[in-house]
């Protein structure tokens, strides 16, 4: 069958290098309370339109030791949703300092958080969702690099975007309602419309050398299965894996996306790049 040429995953040739990397968290659903759902029109589109991880787990509980795992390889040892502080953080590597090494930019924009880099959590701004301030040694980049979002009409994502200066690895965390850990569903899949929306309309994305992963953090009981949905130009529409990944398998794609070392568990994970043509 041809591939579509009209939606966001085209099927295209897998470029011989990657420009930028989106990751977006969702929080706390299951697989069968997101794919399927009625209450998650646009989530269920997208996922036809490109690629969907039907076997993804969380590699834990609760919210902090995932986003660790994915992003230093470990959990550090952390076992709660702690803030920063000397018994909640990590001296160990991180893919953004693996970034930064490389001689790339990372940014976190955060949604609802009230200033750069912010170690307490605020209103609807969680800090245990945002795992850049927990490693001491990208701290002074945290500072700078660690931002507020925005909204979904305007502020610091939007217009890094719409200016053509995503940096080569963005982290994007919705604010407690909008990833659904405190509101609906259909919350969240409205706010993914408007945000993702925006991104494959971009000049950008239409380049071919970006790809934007949506996982949930965790979802519930022991097989911890969430829902991972998977967007590049090169993505053939309507692919699906079986195959079991997991947060360190998303680290290990995005390190071989960049050529970058493997760190922590993400050394043995499954890489996600062969199935999802990145």
């Amino acid at each position: 069958m041809a591939a579509s040429t009209s939606g966001p995953c085209k099927g295209s040739a897998i470029p011989a290098r990657w420009d930028h990397v989106i990751w977006i968290w969702m929080e706390n659903h299951s697989y069968g309370q997101v794919i399927g759902s009625s209450a998650a029109p646009y989530e269920n589109s997208l996922a036809r339109a490109c690629g969907l991880a039907t076997n993804y787990h969380g590699v834990t509980h609760p919210s902090l030791p995932n986003y660790m795992a994915a992003t230093g390889g470990t959990t550090a040892g952390i076992t709660t949703d702690c803030s920063p502080s000397s018994s909640c953080e990590s001296r160990g590597p991180s893919i953004f300092g693996e970034i930064a090494s490389s001689g790339r930019q990372w940014r976190s924009y955060e949604e609802s958080m009230p200033s750069n880099c912010d170690l307490r959590s605020a209103g609807e701004y969680a800090v245990k969702h945002n795992p850049a301030p927990y490693y001491t040694a990208i701290r002074s980049q945290c500072r700078s690099w660690d931002e507020p979002f925005g909204t979904t009409s305007s502020g610091r994502f939007l217009s890094d975007l719409a200016a053509g200066h995503l940096p080569a690895f963005s982290f994007v965390t919705p604010n407690l309602c909008h990833d659904t850990h405190d509101c609906s569903v259909a919350t969240g899949d409205a706010w993914l419309k408007a945000v993702v929306s925006r991104i494959v309309a971009s000049t950008t994305y239409r380049a071919g050398r970006t790809s934007v992963m949506i996982v949930w953090d965790e979802g519930f009981g022991s097989t911890n299965q969430v829902p991972a949905i998977i967007v590049a130009p090169s993505i053939r529409p309507g692919t699906r894996s079986a195959t079991r990944f997991n947060h360190y398998s998303l680290l290990r794609t995005t390190e071989e996306m960049f050529v970058l070392a493997r760190i922590g568990f993400a050394r043995s994970a499954a890489s996600m790049r062969t199935s999802f043509r990145l």
